[in-house]
């Protein structure tokens, strides 16, 4: 969450206008999928100019673009494998951009704009599992998965483009789905779509043909997979939700394991079995670059969230987990839904109130609040209204919590729970309370270290070096894709998370 957040056109509006004039956003935390696709075809002249009005946007929305001397590595892996599409006749027709995002994330939209977030990349352990990453998310624009999808979802929901939204299981279809699209279409989630399983399996074959063509090994889409069910298992830990729940970025899609052994399944199939890795050359690029959240823009510790410029400090209730956007912080668990954000303030909280629930209504509609009440909270004055609202799941309450920072300066939660319910957050609206200069300036940037492993190195003591006060062992496993029971050899290049 930035200091000052820039008022955009909603990204979800672009990526709405993208697919409704037939081109379609193609995005996914490296969804799931594949079987066969479509014909590519050429980039347009309109679909360029659609991407370009739209890139913009996504680099404010996603933390903007990294700057580290990854960058050159990135830009020609992914002109490489996005060639192979057929969609551009050469690497100069795709535009690739690595994101500054604590999100494992990656998408491709038409007109040749392909992107990845480094956290994305500090999970991978050589380039073939990047290609074929980013080969995934260019199939779904190869096969034209979100123009199908938008037609599908236009006809089954008002929440239209949106109906990705972790809300669906309180909002339904109606009207107040408008609430769920301003708090959880944040730069964080708003790209996960969901596809069809189908659709899913075959960006996954196209993504592994796409390998196969490039040179590199087909198994390396399998691989990325697998670690990517594996860090959402260690998330969901550190959240205090179910670890044997599908991760969010497939949640309506197929399961993870037989994901995984599908695509190896397929790969096995491939004549190139065995092609090039390159995991050496990926590490030494990979060394150094900026893990989890950036300091400029708070970071999430634990159930905590801390913003150094901002001085300010919350925590959410266990079992609900953060996602760090560019305009907010989403909040999210099975007892209610939110963000944590910020608008413009003069010093009149009512106003501001009122301001903040007229854009959950959305344009032309509003939502009848409830007396606004007056507390204090941590010794910052606070004020706080509700409202209960229907959906087609029934009722549920919406609750707007402010705190006044300065005369100029003022920042809100806004919530989403089942009527009756709404107390879930109140730990959380109770914890907000602004740092000392010494806790802000404590606040360091975490970092990926490629080490060289050395004799008497084990797994217990590489796994203690990781900046982390809890599950370091399963965090450093899962980085580097290895099991407890693995033998380090001397001289193995590894991945550790420091300071």
């Amino acid at each position: 969450m930035k200091y000052f957040p820039k008022k955009l056109t909603s990204v979800a509006g672009v990526i709405a206008l993208v697919a409704c004039t037939g081109s379609g956003a193609d995005a996914g935390a490296v969804d799931s999928a594949g079987s066969r696709a479509g014909e590519a075809r050429s980039i347009s002249a309109a679909e360029k100019r659609q991407g370009s009005e739209a890139h913009p946007q996504l680099l404010e929305e996603f933390g903007g673009a990294y700057t580290g001397p990854q960058v050159p590595y990135v830009v020609g892996v992914g002109q490489n494998i996005a060639v192979q599409s057929g969609l551009g006749n050469a690497r100069s027709d795709f535009t690739v951009t690595l994101l500054n995002s604590p999100v494992n994330n990656a998408f491709a939209i038409p007109g040749g704009y392909v992107y990845l977030t480094r956290q994305l990349m500090a999970l991978m352990n050589d380039e073939a599992e990047m290609a074929g990453v980013l080969g995934h998310e260019v199939g779904h624009v190869a096969a034209r998965h979100s123009e199908k999808r938008q037609k599908a979802a236009t006809r089954n929901s008002i929440l239209g483009i949106l109906g990705q939204i972790g809300s669906q299981v309180l909002l339904g279809d109606s009207a107040i789905g408008r609430i769920g699209q301003e708090i959880f279409g944040t730069g964080s989630q708003l790209l996960t779509l969901k596809y069809s399983r189908k659709q899913e399996y075959e960006a996954d074959d196209l993504g592994i043909r796409y390998l196969s063509s490039a040179g590199y090994d087909p198994q390396a889409l399998s691989t990325m997979l697998y670690s990517l069910a594996a860090q959402s298992a260690i998330d969901a830990r550190v959240a205090g939700r179910d670890a044997r729940s599908a991760p969010e970025w497939s949640s309506t899609h197929p399961d993870p394991a037989r994901r995984v052994s599908r695509a190896a399944t397929i790969a096995s199939k491939l004549t190139n079995s065995g092609g090039i890795r390159n995991r050496d050359q990926f590490l030494q690029n990979l060394d150094g670059i900026l893990y989890g959240d950036d300091p400029k823009q708070g970071v999430i510790e634990g159930n905590s969230f801390l913003h150094p410029d901002l001085r300010l400090k919350f925590s959410v209730p266990n079992g609900f987990s953060m996602q760090n956007g560019a305009r907010a912080v989403a909040i999210t668990g099975s007892g209610g839904q939110g963000q944590f954000t910020t608008g413009a303030y003069n010093g009149n909280m009512t106003t501001y109130i009122d301001t903040a629930f007229s854009r959950l209504a959305g344009e032309g509609k509003t939502i009848p609040r409830g007396t606004i009440e007056r507390t204090t909270v941590n010794g910052l004055p606070a004020s706080y209204a509700m409202a209960r609202v229907e959906s087609n799941n029934g009722p549920v309450d919406v609750t707007v919590f402010a705190y006044e920072v300065s005369k100029s300066s003022a920042y809100h939660f806004a919530t989403i729970a089942p009527a009756g319910q709404a107390g879930v957050f109140t730990p959380m609206y109770q914890s907000l309370v602004r740092l000392s200069s010494n806790e802000a300036a404590a606040i360091r940037p975490r970092k990926v270290d490629v080490v060289t492993v050395k004799r008497g190195d084990t797994v217990a003591s590489l796994s203690s070096r990781m900046a982390y006060r809890d599950y370091q062992q399963d965090r450093f496993l899962v980085l580097n894709r290895l099991r407890a029971t693995d033998d380090l050899q001397v001289g193995q290049k590894v991945k550790i998370i420091t300071y």
